[in-house]
């Protein structure tokens, strides 16, 4: 084997790879251009072998401003001038090595991605997975990964306003971490990621360069193993309040009109920013590395180029106006350093020592350009079939309904976050903030407008695994439906897609029935997706994760005024809207209760669901519901007591005839929503209703629960153990 081979082999190239950049560069590369093409046709980077089905999904929409691909996230309209920039991407595998600032770097990294745009962050969510509670390991990444979110956010002041979590096995040395930012813009003062301008002056802001996070869009794009603790340089180290400034400064810049372009140094750091710059704007850059600001003394070449520090912008100037840039960069304590010039030959130039390190054309290092584009092949999993041949009547129905609740409402999966919420300032920063009022999503006033946007995430990677196109689609009908809820239009998607790896078979079918499921989904609910992320080879010696493609929505709302799920007074009509059926496929009673692991997700018909969903939607506008809460995980029994709880109120119901109590109860059928109704509204509502399938079930109460007539007890003592079971769990009770 030839050394550059071996040397390409090391990097993670193919040899089919490796032959088409020496016919790209029209000789043997040498390492540092090995190494660059190494990160930027990494899967992290290039996409190579999921761009084919991405390009499916639904991508058009009125209300969209920046598509997907166009900028570093997509932007949608808001009205009176203003956009909301949002984007989610994973920060999974250092948070797997290094949780604290695996999950910190992950929060700066998403929000620098709107911030370089021109756009204001204004709220952050997460999506977040886990193993069993019951091993030691995942109680410490949990901790780290909630301390990581906290911290960044909290001192960025940026506030974390909702998310998920799941605890699974299969995520055990492979957690998710996932993070979504939200910004507002003046639609007329966007910036975007280009270079263009022979001549014009490139520079470094923020942070100093240093050695860590060299190489890591190579390292998310490879399966963990026992060894890749050794590769704990490829996780970054990040400073909330260096990014503060970073922030204020290149908000500040904006509206002078002296900058270009702007793009933050996220994977892959300068060759990243270098590349992708200059083939937007069809030229090249002439770059002195000599005179980027180090931590390390002596870095090589590459070392500088694929280098990860945080904090970090790549900035084109208006040749003539630079003072102006240097003053304010100046006034913020910040790197402002001229490390280059624009140039018209498309090609990226990198000089150490007055040595000429790599010189490459900037096209080939970008998807569409040189990159490597495939087509995997795909097989389905066996344990679909197995999924499929579940059948209920060969479970026993529970007989002891408020014992299978009890139970139930502890589960990690199903119990109050309030452990991990109350870690996160869900109200820092003054121009914009939450509402923190119980809703199904996090509702946020633009301040600038009157009016509010509603952000969810949302994902159940076990209904994916069981049917991977289905289980997509409810993904997509789960996040609506929780914006449905509060009463907002459903707008547009980004998503970040977590998978195994691509090269096994089953693991890409997964992908591909996912895309597609969720695509469908989309188009469906007219909501395009503007961006996201796809991270593969989430996967370790002990198998892949659930798929996990994780949904995060934005609706908009005409004013910060909007629906919530409490119930609010004693004596209002409780009413079921859309059909229970006797299903209780993939739900946390069967899986957690009953022992049962495979089966198929719940009932989803998608043209049913968008149907309730407008029903619902309109019921919230002409003002007949006091409180609006969707029917998901732990179904209608969990779903009422959420909706109790809060206000301190109880409920009475009775369940269906004719279906079996605990699928009724507990199945997780989707399509459905909990609403109250004061009594003077009832004729209203089920006038309204004609034609749509609804059930009443009972009425609120002031305090006590009850099924058929069955005693439940106090809502305050379901509330004690709903919010107490994940710290029993993670702060044990040493006495």
């Amino acid at each position: 084997m030839e050394p550059t081979a071996l040397q390409a082999q090391k990097l993670g190239l193919t040899g089919e790879e490796l032959e088409g950049i020496i016919r790209i560069l029209g000789r043997q590369p040498n390492f540092t251009e090995l190494a660059l093409y190494s990160v930027m046709w990494s899967e992290h980077c290039s996409y190579k072998n999921s761009i084919l089905w991405l390009k499916t999904l639904p991508r058009d929409g009125e209300r969209l401003l920046v598509k997907a691909g166009e900028e570093n996230a997509g932007m949608v309209d808001i009205g009176d001038g203003y956009g909301c920039v949002f984007k989610i991407e994973s920060h999974n595998h250092p948070s797997a090595l290094e949780p604290f600032q695996g999950a910190a770097t992950g929060v700066g990294g998403i929000h620098r991605d709107i911030f370089t745009m021109g756009a204001r962050p204004v709220a952050s969510l997460n999506s977040l997975r886990f193993g069993t509670l019951d091993q030691p390991r995942t109680r410490d990444l949990l901790a780290g990964v909630v301390a990581g979110i906290g911290h960044y956010g909290n001192c960025f002041g940026v506030p974390t306003v909702g998310g998920e979590v799941y605890f699974e096995s299969c995520y055990a040395t492979n957690p998710l971490v996932n993070a979504l930012s939200a910004g507002i813009v003046r639609a007329s003062q966007t910036v975007s990621a280009v270079s263009r301008g022979v001549g014009n002056p490139v520079f470094i802001v923020g942070s100093d360069t240093g050695k860590d996070g060299i190489g890591g869009a190579s390292f998310a794009s490879a399966e963990l193993t026992e060894k890749s603790a050794e590769d704990l340089p490829a996780v970054q180290v990040g400073d909330p309040f260096q990014e503060k400034k970073l922030l204020e400064a290149c908000l500040e810049i904006v509206p002078g009109g002296a900058l270009i372009g702007m793009q933050d140094m996220g994977a892959a750091g300068i060759i990243c920013s270098t590349a992708e710059m200059s083939a937007r704007g069809e030229h090249g850059m002439r770059i002195d590395l000599d005179q980027v600001p180090t931590r390390q003394p002596d870095m090589k070449a590459w070392e500088m180029l694929l280098s990860e520090s945080q904090e970090r912008m790549l900035i084109v100037v208006q040749r003539g106006r630079e003072e102006e840039v240097l003053r304010i960069f100046e006034k913020w304590d910040l790197h402002c350093v001229r490390i280059g010039e624009v140039t018209g030959d498309g090609r990226l130039q990198f000089f150490l020592g007055g040595a000429l390190q790599a010189d490459v054309p900037a096209e080939s290092l970008v998807l569409g350009g040189g990159a490597p584009v495939y087509r995997r092949e795909y097989t389905r999993p066996a344990h679909g079939a197995r999924c499929e041949s579940f059948r209920l009547e060969e479970v026993p129905e529970e007989t002891d309904l408020a014992g299978a609740a009890r139970k139930l409402i502890r589960l990690p999966n199903l119990a109050s976050r309030r452990w991990i919420t109350g870690q996160y300032d869900s109200m820092v920063g003054t121009a914009n903030a939450s509402t923190n009022a119980p809703s199904d999503a996090s509702v946020v006033l633009v301040k600038e407008t009157g009016k509010a946007i509603a952000l969810t995430t949302d994902c159940n990677g076990r209904y994916v695994w069981a049917d991977p196109f289905r289980g997509a689609q409810i993904a997509v009908a789960e996040a609506a439906r929780n914006l449905v809820s509060t009463g907002a239009e459903p707008v547009a998607i980004t998503n970040c897609l977590n998978f195994g790896n691509p090269y096994n078979p089953e693991a890409y079918y997964q992908f591909v029935q996912a895309v597609q499921g969720m695509g469908a989904a989309c188009r469906k609910f007219g909501t395009p997706v503007t961006g996201g992320n796809v991270s593969f080879y989430n996967q370790s010696p002990e198998g892949p994760v659930y798929p996990t493609p994780v949904i995060g929505m934005l609706g908009l709302l005409d004013s910060p005024r909007h629906m919530t799920l409490d119930f609010r007074e004693e004596g209002d009509s409780i009413y079921l809207v859309g059909k229970s059926r006797n299903d209780l496929g993939c739900s946390e009673y069967l899986v957690r209760l009953r022992g049962v692991q495979f089966s198929p997700p719940p009932y989803f018909d998608l043209d049913e669901e968008y149907w309730i969903q407008q029903k619902v939607r309109g019921l919230i506008r002409e003002g007949v519901v006091r409180s609006v809460h969707d029917v998901s995980d732990g179904g209608l029994f969990t779903c009422l007591l959420e909706s109790a709880m809060p206000g301190g109120l109880g409920f009475r119901i009775n369940t269906e005839p004719g279906l079996r109590r605990d699928a009724f109860l507990f199945g997780e059928s989707q399509s459905r929503f909990v609403v109250s109704v004061a009594a003077s509204q009832v004729p209203f509502l089920e006038s309204a209703l004609a034609g749509t399938p609804f059930l009443r079930l009972g009425k609120v109460t002031s305090g006590s629960i009850g099924v058929d007539g069955e005693d439940f007890g106090e809502v305050s003592q379901w509330k004690q153990s709903y919010d107490t079971a994940l710290e029993r769990i993670l702060e044990p009770d040493p006495s």
